[in-house]
């Protein structure tokens, strides 16, 4: 088989690039960054808009980025939005856990303790303050 050959839906999805509005966007969470166990996908209508619609995917055990049954409820969930363009960040982007539902605003994540002190998009530790 070839490498280069996408096999997940929604990352094939994504590979197709820029095709307009309405966009999906593909998010994936972890307690740290090998792991996923949250997917997030937000649909944006248009330019300079908010999402107005939001669905979540998770999984106890294992990787949901792994989950083909998932895969294909996002791809459904793309479609039925009527989704012309998806983005996908290429790694893991933070803790599952919502700040202000599942621990206090301002507070870092208790179950999380990987994403204390790292920024987000890179994965790599935030420099210690000055």
């Amino acid at each position: 088989m070839n490498p280069r050959r996408v096999k997940h839906p929604v990352r094939r999805l994504a590979k197709r690039g820029f095709r307009g509005y309405p966009v999906g966007t593909v998010a994936f969470y972890g307690p740290d960054d090998r792991r996923a166990t949250k997917a997030a996908v937000g649909i944006i209508p248009s330019e300079d808009a908010e999402p107005d619609e939001l669905g979540r995917w998770m999984v106890e055990h294992g990787d949901v980025r792994h989950d083909i049954s998932i895969g294909k409820e996002i791809v459904a969930f793309l479609k039925r939005h009527g989704v012309r363009s998806v983005v996908m960040a290429d790694r893991i982007i933070g803790c599952p856990h919502e700040e202000g539902i599942d621990y206090p605003e301002g507070e870092t994540c208790p179950d999380c303790p990987f994403w204390r002190d790292r920024d987000r998009w890179t994965g790599q530790p935030n420099p210690p303050p000055k």
